[in-house]
């Protein structure tokens, strides 16, 4: 399916699901929108953490579509989260009741784009055959502060084996705007991670410890919670794992 067909599958309610795995080589990216008064400050923490933050798009004030797809940043998400004063309030299925005039809209790459990469490379991705949202940790790497912006680093997971890293590496290096290559290999305890099987975000994957090996990707949950700590009167977020799949063809 292409990326316009499945968005208005999101925008009728149709589906739900992660985004994961879905209109291969098209880029996915996450949202985030605040308002006004805190855009330039977020826009700085972007700037000043690439690897966590890519941005691939940012909508003028009260704008609803991206340069980067003929979509509705309202209703073309499978999943939105809405928060008040840095607590989660609600999972919906669109903004439209939320959406304000001052909203100012980022989309930041996503680490899905890659994955289809990754399998035309013989790499198993055990989210996708288990059919999981792909588990996000919270970590101790610490973000580069931009005003009332500030905190650690969210990352993403999949086990691969021993023989496949190297050449995940090399691969996913090249998706800058994708959030690049892993931030960490290995040893989960060293990155403030203590059981690799309760994730903070998504969901839990079955792998034998002795077989594979946990690496690691900035995940675009941190500026969620990067945002979150800024305690904005309200910011809109995508469901993690829920992204907004663009037009933009990449890798």
């Amino acid at each position: 399916m292409d990326p316009k067909q499945q968005r208005l599958k999101y925008r009728k309610n149709q589906q739900s699901n992660t985004t994961s795995g879905l209109c291969d080589n098209y880029l996915q990216a996450n949202l985030i929108t605040l308002p006004k008064d805190y855009a330039f400050e977020f826009l700085l923490f972007c700037q000043r953490n690439p690897q966590a933050c890519p941005i691939v798009d940012v909508l003028e004030e009260g704008k609803t579509q991206p340069a980067i797809a003929d979509a509705d940043i309202r209703t073309d998400l499978p999943k939105y989260r809405i928060y008040r004063n840095g607590k989660f309030i609600k999972e919906v299925l669109d903004v439209v009741e939320e959406w304000r005039e001052d909203f100012v809209t980022f989309l930041i790459g996503c680490s899905f784009t890659f994955e289809k990469a990754l399998i035309d490379d013989g790499i198993k991705l055990l989210h996708q055959d288990q059919n999981r949202v792909v588990p996000m940790f919270n970590t101790n790497i610490p973000c580069k502060k931009a005003g009332r912006f500030q905190g650690n680093m969210v990352v993403s997971m999949r086990a691969l084996l021993k023989e496949e890293i190297d050449r995940a590496v090399n691969i996913t290096s090249q998706f800058v705007t994708s959030h690049g290559g892993p931030i960490h290999i290995g040893n989960p305890e060293q990155i403030g991670i203590k059981d690799i099987f309760k994730p903070d975000y998504g969901e839990s994957i079955n792998f034998n410890e002795g077989e594979r090996v946990p690496v690691f990707w900035p995940c675009g949950v941190t500026p969620q919670n990067i945002c979150l700590s800024a305690k904005p009167e309200v910011m809109i977020s995508h469901a993690p794992g829920h992204m907004l799949i663009t037009d933009k063809l990449e890798g």
